[in-house]
């Protein structure tokens, strides 16, 4: 931290409350790995769960929760998004997700080391310093890469993200835990300090699907509305979603081994196929589809054309609510004051422009300053607009491959009702019938093109390199999909490197019930990580 304490000379925070566990002692957690920005002392946690045991229904269990999800529970964390500017903040309201989780025996353990405000593939972007794994040596991914290794080293069983782009699956598959995006609008984010509001989607770390479906379908937060976040889905949506899918009835149970593979018919898009893909990865996908055949499943490969374009039209989008969001940040209304030596009158002294100066890292002044150009009236038509037209054919694409309809799309348009033109598909997609290529269950494909790699060569590398860590992820993120992230043993790795990799499944809108089901027999028949140390 002391590497960046040059930004907060002259920056004096307003209207916060420090607190007294507002950044993690060293002795408190493992130096080399840095995941914690604040921890609660172990005598409370034990406190806590025994209060837990006593008077609620479930059973409990320790939560870590992401830095930039407030929380106000006792003892008070602050809510840093990792970011100097806000460094000692507390929040005076708790996260919706935070009280339901607490509520169904969720016990904090401490918030968790993030890329500053999300932004980042690393979690090297933190004014707290880089999160890294198996004694530093390697990346954690990001942005939640904090949460995914507080589930890995059993510091909590169940952790909190954010996913506005892959910030939960992809820290997932780098340290060979479970990480879970739901539908858009499934989980509230009334709470979660915004990256890009369209985006952005409050996921789940742990080491077994089966502990994120006792929560997400069990628990019942895929049925509560909330009305405090205006993209929450409306009860009476969630209804209509959920009568048209499976695994929602209040008699359904967590998924058990063997269960629901036999017949289900997965998809290998042809376009994730990329030439950048690590033979590791190519080969764990490779196996895992054989194993699936072996089980009873149907494998087929899919197009999705858009695909290419994806990871383009997200690093505009994303970048432009970014601006927005972060424009509030003004030394006014959050973040501090600059006490500087010119004098008032002097431009460089201006208190927004000096604050936001001070306050944010390069990562965040870099993507706020894309954004801002893009929305711009010189930019908007050939870079925003655009990009929202791409987004709309990622969506169109999704729908197309899969058996379900999307039941947002009530009666829907002709352009959505359309199959694929025929004569744009591969040659490599086989015809079902003379109406098109076979329709699948679920996608399944990489998390990230490589295994987890080595901390040193992320900071020395460029950063547009790193953007390309989200070429899997961001596809489900622009269509609001639900998606996940499981372990499975890699084959021909680096040698120490993690001995897993990253495979995803993707299903369609509020399909959730159905993917948490047979993601957990699919990790549980490929022998991926069982939770245990």
């Amino acid at each position: 931290m002391s590497a960046r304490s040059g930004l907060l000379r002259g920056l004096h925070l307003r209207n916060v409350r420090p607190s007294k566990h507002a950044v993690a002692s060293p002795g408190h957690q493992r130096r080399l790995l840095n995941h914690f920005t604040a921890r609660v002392p172990d005598s409370e946690i034990q406190h806590e769960l025994s209060r837990v045991v006593r008077n609620a229904r479930s059973p409990p269990f320790t939560l870590a929760v992401k830095d930039n999800i407030a929380t106000t529970t006792s003892p008070l964390l602050p809510t840093t998004c990792a970011s100097p500017i806000l460094q000692t903040y507390t929040s005076p309201i708790e996260a919706t997700i935070v009280a339901q989780l607490r509520k169904r025996g969720g016990v904090i353990v401490g918030k968790t080391n993030l890329d500053e405000f999300g932004m980042g593939s690393h979690s090297t972007h933190s004014f707290f310093g880089p999160v890294a794994q198996q004694q530093g040596r390697f990346s954690a991914g990001g942005s939640s890469g904090g949460s995914a290794v507080a589930v890995a080293e059993g510091d909590a069983e169940i952790a909190l993200g954010t996913d506005t782009g892959g910030s939960v699956r992809l820290p997932a598959s780098y340290t060979g835990v479970v990480g879970y995006k739901p539908s858009y609008g499934m989980i509230s984010r009334y709470g979660v300090v915004p990256y890009a509001n369209s985006l952005d989607t409050v996921g789940f770390l742990a080491r077994e699907v089966k502990w994120i479906h006792r929560l997400v379908v069990g628990g019942g937060l895929w049925a509560v509305h909330d009305e405090k976040d205006p993209t929450s889905l409306s009860a009476a949506a969630r209804r209509r979603c959920a009568s048209v899918r499976e695994g929602y009835s209040h008699h359904h149970k967590s998924p058990r081994k063997g269960q629901h593979l036999e017949g289900v018919t997965f998809g290998l898009p042809l376009e994730y196929n990329i030439a950048e893909l690590d033979g590791s990865v190519r080969n764990a996908w490779a196996d895992a589809a054989k194993a699936l055949q072996a089980l009873g499943a149907r494998v087929v490969p899919v197009s999705l054309p858009s695909t290419r374009h994806a990871l383009s039209a997200y690093y505009v989008i994303a970048p432009a609510e970014a601006s927005s969001n972060l424009a509030k940040y003004d030394g006014v209304r959050y973040g501090g004051t600059c006490q500087t030596t010119k004098k008032e009158n002097d431009d460089d002294g201006v208190l927004y422009s000096a604050v936001r100066g001070a306050g944010f890292g390069p990562e965040v002044k870099r993507r706020i300053l894309l954004g801002s150009y893009t929305l711009s009236s010189k930019a908007i038509d050939n870079y925003f607009l655009q990009a929202q037209k791409v987004r709309r054919l990622v969506r169109r694409d999704f729908d197309r491959v899969f058996k379900l309809s999307n039941p947002l799309l009530s009666g829907g348009s002709e352009e959505d009702e359309a199959t694929f033109d025929l004569s744009d598909l591969p040659e490599e997609i086989p015809m079902e019938n003379k109406f098109g290529p076979a329709e699948v269950d679920f996608l399944l494909c990489p998390t990230a093109p490589t295994l987890a790699p080595r901390l040193g060569d992320v900071l020395d590398g460029e950063v547009v390199d790193a953007y390309m860590n989200d070429v899997f992820t961001v596809p489900a993120s622009l269509a609001g999909l639900p998606a996940i992230s499981i372990p499975v043993p890699g084959t021909g790795g680096e040698a120490g490197r993690s001995g897993s990799a990253g495979l995803q499944l993707l299903g369609q809108y509020w399909d959730d019930a159905r993917l948490l089901s047979v993601a957990a027999a699919v990790m549980e028949c490929l022998g991926g990580y069982t939770g245990e140390k």
